[in-house]
């Protein structure tokens, strides 16, 4: 692990989020969704995410996630996602997301 400082963690910018669209993506090499997701003044921003063996797409509609939005969007096949979607992994592997324990505002950064 390398450890970094403090002005390297101010750098990315993690933001909260409300998933609004949620669609299969077919052409992925592992099975993944495509998300449009919310964040506010930072506008709409979409993103891969491996989450089908734990997550339905009619449950994520309206759910809020933690993204990192400063990434340079990164090619994925046909779709170009412009942030990462955060979370752990089980005991499975199965990547659970990292969600606010209380609706907080979309654009709102972690700290």
């Amino acid at each position: 692990m390398e450890i970094i400082n403090w002005g390297d963690f101010e750098k990315i910018e993690l933001r909260v989020g409300t998933i609004i669209q949620v669609e299969d993506f077919p052409e992925a090499r592992k099975p993944a969704y495509k998300l449009t997701i919310d964040f506010g003044s930072f506008g709409l921003k979409k993103s891969s995410v491996q989450i089908t063996s734990l997550y339905k797409k009619e449950e994520l509609v309206g759910k809020q996630i933690v993204g990192v939005i400063n990434f340079q969007p990164k090619q994925i096949g046909p779709f170009v996602s412009e942030c990462l979607t955060t979370g752990f992994a089980d005991e499975s592997g199965n990547v659970v997301l990292t969600e606010p324990e209380r609706k907080v505002p979309n654009g709102s950064k972690m700290f």
